[in-house]
Formats: structure tokens, sequence, C-alpha cells
């Protein structure tokens, strides 16, 4: 079976087994009829076959990336206009996937990029609290209840095809924080780099995002 059929099998498998923390819902869209669509169109292109990936590891799915599409850091306009998948999803921009494909084209093209790299998260599963997103650290009754379906869901998609040399966090605050201390416990991955956050490159460093950009692509082509 190939990492896309395995992945796709995963996804809708998900599910925690604990109640969570009141006023937290879960976001879960990959039971969706048009999520479950271009889930297999995506995975199906990009990961049919090829080298073991290189995990990136976000956060959790927020409301207007995976948690409308089911792919990380991809909304539905980089969905239809850079992985060429047509979809009936609202095209609503959403900050971290423009940076993300950005720097994908500046390494070469999805093609390229997803020949070598797998975009995940530490928990597949996202949360929302009053409407808005919520990082599974920002909630610690929530981070301490979600380690051990972080821990399985971690190596079940290493099994499926990811390399265990090195791997890198999403983030360079707490997302990255909470990795190392889970890599160090748990032992997924011999060394952890760290990215720094589309989100806050695109509030906060927007002028010096080409140089993120090469940030990214610097760190990534060592690896490779």
């Amino acid at each position: 079976m190939s990492f896309s059929n395995y992945y796709q099998d995963f996804l809708s498998k998900l599910q925690l087994d604990f109640r969570l923390p009141e006023g937290i819902g879960l976001l879960y869209p990959y039971h969706e009829a048009e999520v479950e669509r271009v889930c297999k169109i995506f995975y199906g292109k990009f990961y049919r076959e090829g080298p073991d990936r290189i995990f990136l590891i976000g956060i959790n799915p927020g409301r207007f990336g995976a948690g409308i599409t089911g792919i990380p850091f991809t909304d539905p306009i980089r969905l239809e206009e850079k992985c060429r998948i047509p979809n009936a999803f609202d095209k609503r921009p959403e900050l971290s996937s423009v940076f993300i494909y950005d720097m994908i084209d500046a390494y070469g093209g999805v093609e390229a990029f997803y020949s070598r790299f797998f975009v995940t998260a530490v928990s597949p599963l996202g949360f929302i609290k009053n409407g808005k997103n919520l990082n599974y650290y920002d909630n610690p009754a929530l981070q301490r209840a979600l380690e051990p379906f972080i821990v399985a869901s971690m190596r079940e998609q290493l099994d499926m095809g990811g390399r265990r040399d090195v791997a890198f966090s999403i983030g360079m605050g707490k997302n990255a924080a909470y990795l190392l201390y889970l890599n160090k416990k748990y032992h997924f991955f011999d060394e952890v780099g760290v990215l720094p956050h589309p989100r806050w490159i695109m509030q906060y460093r927007l002028k010096k995002k080409e140089g993120m950009i090469e940030t990214y692509l610097d760190k990534l082509s060592k690896v490779i």
C-alpha cells in the first residue's frame, strides 16, 4: 500500500478517546465529501511513491487552511491554483498558506517539494474556542490529555514513510519547545530543526518575507 493510501486511511480514523475540556470544540473536516475527494486527489498525486519524506510539523489545523481543505497549510486558493486541484470550497485566502506556497514556488514547485517533504502537525486534529482557532498548547489540560494521541499519531505517520534522521518544527516558540520535549522523550527523530511560523512572518515580518523564504530554502536544502 502506498503512503497516499495509508495516510487517507489514517485521516478517516482520527478520533480522540477523551472528552475535550469545557468550551473547546473539535475541528475535524475529514468526513466531509469534498474534503475526502480533494485529499484523495492531493495525496494520490504527490505521495503515491518516492523516497521517505522529511516531516515539516506545524501546530494543528486551523479554520481557514487544513480546517477547510484537510491539507496542512493549504487554503482553497492554493489548492486550486498551485496544486491544480479544482474544489468547491469558498476561495478565501489564509496567510500561512500564502507564505508556504510562495516558498514552495521558490523551491521549484509542488512536485519537487512534495516529493521530498511531508507537511503535518503535532496534533492532526484542530480545536476551536469561542469561534476562533485554539492551539493545542494554549490549554494545559488539553495539551496533557492529547499527548498519547499525538505520540500514537506521529508514530503511525512515520511508519508510512517518514525519515527518522531529521524533521522540522514549523514554529519557533511553544510548538518547537513541545516537539523537542516529545522527541527527547519518545525518540521520533535524530534531530529536530526549527523554522519560523508562516503566520508570524506574514503578520510581523512581512517586509522580510523574501529573506524568510531563503531561510526555509537554506535549511531544507541542507537535509535533502
